[in-house]
């Protein structure tokens, strides 16, 4: 066995978002920075964090989930999230009619809101949200540091840029 098998894991950043959330939207221009400059060596996760003001939050997450079992979610979440004031409107109807636009399949989105499917996977997502003190959203988790990006989101891209930069890498 050759010492040189061993490499560090690869960097997570964990991304706590609310998809009816318009700061979480607007975070999507950081992670698309952080895309681009760590390519692969970098694992964006999206947790979801619904959040009890934002009514639809929690069918919106529950939907990525299927668009994510489907193939699309990354694509649907990006969508969703340019949309959250419409999903405020319009709900349900508009997790099921993006499905659509996206070419997902809108009949399997709909029997998940209703069979709750993915009930499990958005309520372990929460809870473990919490433990680890997520109370609001945008908020990130890299290298065991919590950042909140809810109530200020300036620095914070250059913050976790530090954090994964001093993170062992793999060879």
């Amino acid at each position: 066995m050759s010492t040189d098998d061993h490499t560090a894991p690869l960097p997570v950043l964990e991304t706590w978002f609310d998809l009816q959330c318009p700061d979480c939207h607007t975070a999507q221009a950081d992670l698309a920075a952080l895309r681009e400059r760590y390519g692969d060596r970098l694992e964006i996760r999206l947790r979801h964090f619904p959040l009890a003001k934002n009514k639809h939050a929690y069918a919106a997450a529950q939907a990525a989930e299927e668009a994510y079992s489907q193939g699309a979610g990354d694509r649907y979440v990006r969508e969703l999230l340019s949309r959250t004031a419409e999903l405020g409107q319009r709900g349900e109807e508009l997790l099921v009619a993006l499905a659509a636009e996206l070419g997902l399949d809108a009949d399997e989105v709909k029997s998940a809101l209703f069979d709750g499917r993915h009930l499990l996977a958005v309520d372990a997502d929460q809870a473990e949200g919490r433990a680890l003190g997520v109370s609001g959203t945008p908020t990130y988790v890299v290298g065991g540091e919590r950042l909140d990006g809810g109530r200020s989101q300036e620095g914070l891209r250059a913050r976790i840029e530090q954090i994964v930069d001093a993170l062992p890498t793999t060879a």
